[in-house]
């Protein structure tokens, strides 16, 4: 099955996304857990929650991605943002029991100044404070592009955080790679998918890459910039697209749309996949 979807506004509620999806052609999607560069929040609603997991089930439906904001900061060397950053995690995570499979994403963050060891020690840190081993969701740890201080470029970095998550709740960790973020950090995707794949199954494990975000970059190899372009327009192109979505080590996972696009381009570009697509 080549699960593909995109990126969906939350603002009409959570099975209003669930149609959308499918009205375009998608068999999954993703949605910001709140305004991205804001704070406030409508909470989801249990009735609209079980109309879109009774949806999803009916549809054959990759479980949704959640995405958390671009304003959590987890690696912040501001103690008063990484906690609000811990509490905000906390509670959508919460949301997503009712939603079997769940996934939640978040960019490891920056670490402004104070280093990357030390950056990473605070990841962990709010991980071990907000994960329970009973949970229903996964928390993926998104690939970066490497501008600035992010942390996360580099497949040792994200390795580095696991390990320091608890035994106990490690399992409830995994990775969303996006391929605009690890072409522009130097991981040569479009032409060699196999090698990049090989080598994050040789630093992280395979079998933590539960994700992808399916973007094309304005930027060349290396950039570090963390530009995405639409499907085909960009430095990874075409061809390089068609060898990502069938590659052996990642046909099975979802893949989710963050180009920019309108929903109807969505709908074009999940179209024009699925041509490349050979099942």
């Amino acid at each position: 099955m080549f699960y593909i979807g995109c990126h969906l506004s939350v603002s009409g509620g959570y099975e209003h996304m669930g149609i959308e999806a499918d009205s375009i052609g998608a068999n999954t999607f993703q949605y910001f857990t709140k305004n991205p560069r804001g704070s406030k929040s409508k909470d989801p609603t249990p009735e609209d929650v079980h109309s879109l997991v009774t949806f999803m089930k009916e549809k054959g439906f990759a479980p949704p991605l959640a995405h958390a904001p671009y304003t959590y900061n987890p690696a912040s060397k501001d103690e008063s943002i990484r906690e609000y950053t811990k509490e905000a995690m906390a509670k959508e995570l919460s949301f997503l029991e009712a939603i079997p499979g769940a996934l939640y994403n978040f960019h490891p963050g920056c670490h402004v100044g104070q280093g990357t060891d030390v950056g990473i020690k605070h990841i962990a840190s709010l991980l071990n404070s907000i994960l329970r081993p009973e949970q229903n969701a996964t928390v993926l740890l998104e690939t970066m592009a490497g501008k600035g201080s992010e942390i996360g470029s580099r497949f040792e970095e994200l390795r580095e955080i696991i390990d320091l998550v608890d035994i106990g709740v490690r399992g409830k960790v995994g990775v969303c790679l996006d391929t605009c973020h690890v072409s522009d950090a130097g991981y040569d995707i479009a032409s060699d998918p196999e090698g990049v794949f090989s080598e994050f199954d040789r630093v992280i494990g395979l079998e933590r890459l539960r994700a992808i975000h399916l973007n094309d970059s304005k930027n060349p190899l290396g950039a570090h910039k963390d530009r995405h372009e639409k499907i085909g327009d960009g430095y990874i192109g075409l061809d390089g697209f068609k060898r990502i979505i069938n590659c052996e080590a990642v046909r099975s996972l979802p893949f989710y749309l963050e180009t920019p696009c309108d929903v109807e381009g969505y709908g074009r570009e999940i179209a024009l996949l699925k041509t490349l697509r050979t099942d």
